[in-house]
């Protein structure tokens, strides 16, 4: 029942999303050191020990993953220490190992259980170890079952807070008397016909490398979640911007198809004798005419070819000079159509003069109006001409 619980309260720790924790993900490993004592007094072979009567070092490798931001498990081999059969090592050993704990440990971050995760590891953590697991006396060559409980006071250190300095008081039930080893029952210990809990009181300082994770750290890494409502905003801009793009599309076929229009038409055109009806017979027409749009007066990027060739004949007869004629075509308002003739037969003098560097006293214009005998064709009444009128 405690475990369900604290797996409830870790799940409920993790309210903010983490990064997928894959199968190499958030791996540490980690060496300790320390002292441990027995709890107890008690005789062994002649000799009474108790609380800080037999202190052994203790020297241990540590090997653990972090399954959620609160959970984890850890392999814990502990070894300690003592080669003098006087010595007050725990108990006296003949062997230079006493003895080798084999643990199973969970790991408890209770920062992040009752705090939440932040992003990273805080700079200071209380990290909660339990678990058990053999235990192993090699002088006497027998062992059994341990406990084993503690509390890890973590400094994260690094750039990346992949240093984790700690400081660990436990307790191991099963301890110092392997031989008798059993952590769910009491023995006797003390030489006085009472039962005791076998156990011993470990201090030891660790250091422990956390490796880097997929996702860039060392450490989890909080997931960037999308509002409902921010996701549902962004996909109808997506959908109107869809619509738009179809609709612009749309115009730009219609567009193409127009160009194509006239493409032919101007083709057809070109093809034709040309006509002068319009052209007194005294007047030295130049062939290349700019072709305009329905109701303008700009000129699009095709005609500046016709514009280039008058611009270079008057570049080689430095004498000569030319009116521009603007026409357009009999749709419309003779009054409207007077003024777009005007203002197509001054658009071209201005491309000839700013472009082209042409000198404006060598060019006049003059609107003609409406016409429909430069061509059949209303789309090819909509132009401008050249005349040559060096005298």
């Amino acid at each position: 029942m405690l475990a369900v619980a604290m797996m409830t309260a870790s799940v409920y720790a993790q309210k903010t999303a983490v990064t997928a924790n894959k199968a190499g993900d958030n791996w540490y490993v980690g060496i300790n050191a320390g002292v441990a004592t027995p709890v107890n007094k008690f005789d062994f072979g002649g000799t009474k020990y108790g609380f800080m009567k037999g202190v052994s070092p203790e020297f241990g490798v540590r090997v653990g993953k972090n399954l959620t931001t609160v959970f984890g498990l850890a392999l814990d081999i502990n070894n300690y220490f003592g080669n003098k059969s006087d010595s007050k090592s725990m108990f006296g050993s003949k062997t230079f190992v006493n003895r080798t704990d084999f643990d199973i440990l969970s790991t408890w971050n209770l920062n992040n259980l009752f705090a939440g995760y932040n992003g990273e590891p805080r700079k200071f953590e209380v990290i909660a170890l339990a678990g058990g697991g053999y235990s192993r006396a090699w002088e006497e060559k027998a062992g059994g079952i341990n406990a084993k409980f503690a509390l890890d006071l973590a400094l994260n250190l690094g750039a990346a807070k992949q240093w984790q300095v700690y400081l660990e008081p436990g307790i191991v039930f099963g301890e110092p008397t392997p031989v008798y080893a059993n952590p769910f029952r009491k023995n006797l210990v003390d030489g006085t016909g009472s039962k005791k809990w076998d156990a011993a009181f470990s201090l030891k300082a660790g250091v422990n490398y956390k490796f880097g994770n997929s996702n860039g750290t060392h450490n989890f890494k909080i997931e960037e979640l999308r509002d409902p409502a921010e996701i549902d905003a962004l996909n109808a801009k997506i959908n109107e911007l869809r619509s738009d793009v179809d609709a612009k599309n749309g115009q730009l076929n219609a567009a193409n198809k127009t160009i194509n229009d006239l493409k032919k038409k101007l083709a057809d055109c070109e093809a034709r004798p040309t006509t002068a009806a319009v052209v007194e017979k005294t007047e030295t027409v130049l062939q290349p005419m700019v072709i305009f749009r329905q109701g303008k007066s700009t000129i699009d990027a095709a005609q500046y070819a016709s514009i280039e060739m008058v611009a270079k004949y008057l570049k080689n007869h430095p004498s000569s000079k030319v009116l521009v004629k603007g026409y357009a075509s009999p749709e419309g308002k003779a009054e409207l159509n007077q003024k777009l003739s005007e203002a197509r037969a001054t658009s071209v003098a201005n491309a000839l003069i700013k472009r082209y560097k042409i000198s404006k006293d060598r060019i006049t214009t003059k609107g003609y109006g409406a016409t429909s005998e430069v061509s059949e064709e209303n789309d090819f009444n909509r132009v401008a001409m050249f005349v040559d009128t060096t005298k």
